[in-house]
């Protein structure tokens, strides 16, 4: 691609028929919203400039825009034409081509944007269209031709009963020379059934003014496939999903039931890895090779490295090292790191902690903000006691310790290389290395008196009867 890009993508709709208090382009598909997908994809174009078009919900749909994303709003929803409008002010200086996108077609993949900018650039065209054949093209703008050539677009309301028969169809997806918005779009008028100003009455002022309107078809139709309810937007992210897994599973992951696997377009997955089923991946997820995740478990913004087995567990922004094996029924929090052949089992739940490498806490524990050493053991039932309801503190655990069962250690504390603590212990002292540790008060028996007791019971029936 020789000349700048500029992305501008239509975001301004309420969606009535998703019947939500949530703009509609915030509805997710997958892991992220409709809008975050369409913006992700306009990023792999390079683009200059990036400006959405806000209405309904307005602050909602910015505050997840990151900085470099321009938002002007469109207060009345007066059509695409009037919604370009809006966005020109945010290109003032911009010279070179302008895609429109929609907040609400979240399939388009850059390949196809980077056809219809290939097509735009090299022949010269004031605008290219993208559009597709389809066997019920009812609702969408059709594409008149003349002798082959692009003649003009007549949206479905505005059609005639001989025009409604025709097959190929306007997806809705433009690239503009920025000269042409500028001279083209001040003379929109909404003389149409609807009232609106259509950005497609652009192409047919263009045309008639001497300019070349081309077109790519595309055969990937479901690309430019919209969301006006939850109907579709479930069909879509199922149309997602499964081209996702398509790819990973032809790159050599195994995807044991790909109906019932679910996994964003960011993730990153290497052969020789299996996905059992029941698994959510999502976010900027790395798995490396040998791994086997799930069944039924869920990876957000994480790192596994090699032979990693994840069962039944959740995992989220954390960073999984070589052969640890997490699950089954872990919670694996933000912040933490599981060693080289670290073992976190059933009902243990870890925030904001490393575990050194082979290091194990095998069930019922929970570990905030910790940090373990090599070949830690930490018994069923401890807990670090990392919050005094103001403020988090640290425990510090050294190399080859062990911690009894149903310890609680009450940060900010230190366990010693070698140390051991006693089983059932409230430690609030550190401890040194090698050293044992116990904080439980002693055991006292009292001889005969379960005997005594029950004798008493005994004695109070009768007096009852």
């Amino acid at each position: 691609m020789e000349n700048s890009i500029a992305a501008v993508v239509l975001a301004a709709g309420k969606g009535t028929r998703m019947k939500s208090h949530l703009p509609k382009v915030l509805h997710k598909i997958g892991g992220k919203s409709m809008l975050e997908e369409v913006l992700s994809t306009a990023d792999k174009l390079n683009p200059e400039r990036v400006v959405v078009v806000v209405g309904f919900g307005a602050d909602k749909v910015r505050a997840i825009l990151k900085e470099d994303i321009r938002s002007v709003e469109q207060k009345e929803q007066l059509g695409t034409g009037h919604a370009m409008m809006q966005a020109m002010p945010a290109l003032e200086g911009f010279q070179g081509d302008v895609v429109t996108l929609y907040g609400d077609v979240p399939l388009l993949t850059a390949s196809t944007l980077d056809e219809l900018l290939v097509k735009h650039q090299s022949t010269q065209a004031s605008v290219t269209v993208l559009t597709a054949e389809v066997d019920n093209p009812s609702g969408y703008g059709r594409i008149v031709r003349e002798n082959g050539a692009f003649h003009k677009i007549v949206e479905d309301k505005d059609a005639s009963e001989e025009i409604k028969k025709i097959k190929e169809i306007n997806s809705g997806v433009y690239c503009f020379k920025i000269d042409t918005l500028r001279k083209y779009l001040p003379q929109l008028t909404p003389q149409n059934k609807q009232g609106e100003y259509y950005l497609t009455d652009v192409l047919e002022l263009a045309l008639k003014d001497g300019g070349l309107v081309e077109t790519v078809i595309t055969k990937e139709t479901h690309e430019i496939l919209g969301v006006n309810n939850r109907v579709q937007l479930a069909e879509l992210t199922k149309l997602r999903n499964q081209r996702k897994l398509r790819e990973l599973m032809i790159s050599g992951v195994t995807i044991v039931d790909p109906s019932n696997t679910y996994i964003d377009n960011e993730v990153e997955i290497a052969p020789d890895t299996i996905i059992e089923p029941g698994t959510f991946i999502y976010g900027q997820c790395k798995i490396a090779s040998g791994c086997i995740v799930g069944p039924y478990s869920t990876l957000k913004d994480t790192e596994v490295e090699s032979d990693v087995i994840v069962e039944r567990s959740v995992v989220e922004e954390a960073k999984i090292c070589k052969d640890a094996h997490i699950g089954p029924f872990s919670h694996i929090r933000p912040g933490s790191v599981v060693g080289e052949m670290a073992k976190v089992g059933n009902f243990v739940e870890i925030k904001n902690s490393t575990l050194g490498k082979d290091s194990k806490t095998s069930h019922l524990t929970y570990l905030g903000d910790t940090t373990l050493g090599e070949n830690v053991n930490i018994g069923g039932g401890t807990i670090t006691c990392n919050f005094d309801g103001v403020n988090k503190h640290h425990t510090e655990i050294g190399d080859n310790a062990f911690i009894g069962s149903n310890s609680s250690l009450v940060a900010p504390v230190k366990i010693g290389s070698g140390a051991i603590t006693g089983a059932g212990s409230t430690i609030t002292k550190n401890v040194p290395d090698n050293a044992l540790g116990i904080g439980r008060a002693p055991q006292t028996n009292h001889e005969d008196w379960a005997n005594k007791k029950r004798s008493e019971r005994s004695l109070d029936c009768k007096s009852e009867n």
